[in-house]
């Protein structure tokens, strides 16, 4: 090898391995969400303390203790609106607020707000999420559950804590 070509590497070495040691940044994470796909053709089941309806403007709105399941799904919150379609054939959304707890299989994430479009099998989370899967955490600004492939994407400021596996 010729002295240029060894110079060369010896000068690019240091350099490269400075790069590689810089942290990565990702614009968001993506994640398997609950212990299978969702069916979002299920019926929603919502229970809480109170309910106030409001036939004009097709609105429900459920406070306390509100706890909406479907299928395998469960979503609690405070205060929960209902949107329903303007022919009244079902619900076109949801929108959780005050505190929210989304549980799907083994996993389970708490947001301050969740918007659920029943039609989309979409629900994004908002404002300081947490998801917790068994061992491991993640955080977030932001997270978007797709139920019909039980998937999730994490965006803004992502954090994560991994616990190393096969360990006893």
């Amino acid at each position: 090898m010729s002295d240029p070509v060894k110079n060369l590497r010896i000068f690019l070495l240091p350099l490269l391995l400075a790069f590689a040691a810089e942290p990565v940044f990702a614009q968001g994470t993506s994640v398997a969400f609950g212990a299978m796909q969702q069916d979002t053709s299920l019926p929603v089941e919502v229970t809480s303390d109170n309910l106030s309806v409001d036939q004009e403007t097709n609105i429900a709105v459920f406070t306390g203790n509100v706890l909406i399941g479907q299928g395998e799904m469960r979503l609690s919150a405070p205060r929960v609106l209902v949107v329903y379609r303007q022919d009244r054939s079902g619900i076109e959304r949801l929108e959780a607020t005050g505190g929210v707890t989304l549980v799907s299989g083994p996993d389970a994430a708490e947001s301050e707000r969740a918007d659920y479009s029943i039609a989309d099998g979409v629900i994004v989370m908002s404002g300081n999420v947490l998801l917790d899967q068994g061992l491991n955490a993640l955080s977030s600004d932001r997270m978007t559950v797709q139920l019909n492939d039980g998937t999730a994407q994490m965006s803004g400021r992502v954090k994560t804590i991994i616990q190393p596996g096969g360990g006893n």
